[in-house]
């Protein structure tokens, strides 16, 4: 009977473990980056006519 208690709890573990870590990953890859605010490219005449 211990043995199948053993099975039983290491199976359970296991399944809250690969749970816990989807969940991790998934909140991991929804996470936006920060992202600086300045310009690639600038142009000096901006606003002007050619």
């Amino acid at each position: 009977m211990s043995r199948l208690l053993a099975a039983v709890l290491t199976m359970t573990a296991a399944a809250v473990l690969a749970v816990g870590a989807a969940f991790g990953i998934v909140a991991m890859l929804e996470t936006t980056p920060k992202q600086p605010n300045t310009p690639m490219i600038t142009y000096e005449n901006a606003g002007q006519g050619r």
